[in-house]
């Protein structure tokens, strides 16, 4: 499948974060910033002398409605989901308008997570948003999804699960595959995977700080109308670097990420089932990479 299918993981289901229920609000808020780099044109490959950088705020916040443990002391939780991003890029020295200067992605939803015996779990996610460009914000902009995660925990620290999800992006519901893992070591060395969302590996060097070497892999969706049309154009990035984190107390944590932008590119598709898997003639837009920078804050309320 295509790079698009990709774009429709990382942005239209931000889901990764909250696989963990929580007893009061937890969130993130979250700015980064990505260095103008030059546009490298897809019928050659030439890097040109276009460039693009990328500046983007990302909230999401996780909203306890019911928390209740069973006998075994397994959590039984309904939250509430709520996020939004915008985006803005600068572009210099095109001959005409490629990409789109503002995006916004905006979500609410609903989770369910609760126990399936001592060794399994499930969680159900719907949400409904906005993606658009904002030049023309219409009902064309609003997609629906949802899915369903079955998690085998094979120890505290080894957890798989898998399950399908319902998306809308594409116009017409259609059912993709969605994948959970995660693991990590015990002491002070850390390890976790949680795809779609990257990869750690770091060192806990005291309760309130640790440094961990990262790749990330995020994007964003927006809907277009082009000649009379409504299409999907979906941005995607991968970044890699080093971040320090600092736990400033109980309910609150820093992180500062810098380092790299080893991919961003664009792709755009009807939004028909078939587009997914059509063969392209012509490989997509991106750019060359640059430095990356991010800053985010997270909290846990009780």
């Amino acid at each position: 499948m295509k790079r698009n299918l990709l774009t429709v993981f990382c942005c239209v289901l931000p889901l990764g974060y909250w696989i963990n229920a929580q007893s009061g609000i937890s969130g993130e808020l979250k700015t980064e910033y990505i260095a103008s780099s030059s546009y490298i044109r897809p019928e050659d490959s030439v890097k040109t002398d276009s460039k693009s950088d990328f500046k983007r705020v990302d909230l999401n916040l996780s909203i306890p409605l019911s928390v209740k443990k069973d006998t075994n002391g397994k959590v039984k939780a309904w939250s509430m989901l709520l996020g939004g991003s915008y985006a803005k890029m600068t572009h210099k020295n095109y001959e005409k308008q490629l990409f789109p200067d503002q995006m916004l992605n905006a979500q609410i939803g609903i989770q369910h997570l609760r126990p399936l015996g001592k060794k399994w779990s499930m969680m159900m996610t719907a949400t409904v948003g906005v993606y658009t460009d904002m030049e023309d914000i219409s009902f064309d902009d609003v997609l629906g999804q949802g899915g369903i995660l079955f998690i085998r925990h094979f120890n505290p620290n080894l957890a798989l699960g898998g399950g399908p999800v319902l998306t809308t992006a594409f116009g017409v519901p259609m059912i993709m595959p969605w994948i959970y893992f995660d693991w990590k070591t015990n002491g002070k060395i850390k390890f976790n995977i949680n795809f779609p969302e990257g990869m750690e590996a770091g060192y806990q060097f005291t309760d309130k700080f640790a440094l961990k070497a990262v790749v990330n892999l995020s994007g964003m969706s927006v809907e277009r109308n082009k000649d009379g049309k409504s299409t999907l154009m979906g941005y995607q990035q991968i970044t890699a670097g080093i971040r320090p984190e600092i736990k400033l107390n109980d309910k609150l944590g820093l992180r500062l990420t810098g380092g790299t932008a080893l991919l961003r590119s664009f792709s755009e598709s009807d939004r028909k089932i078939k587009s997914i898997f059509r063969e392209k003639k012509v490989a997509d837009p991106k750019f060359a990479s640059t430095f990356y920078v991010a800053l985010a804050l997270r909290w846990n309320l009780p």
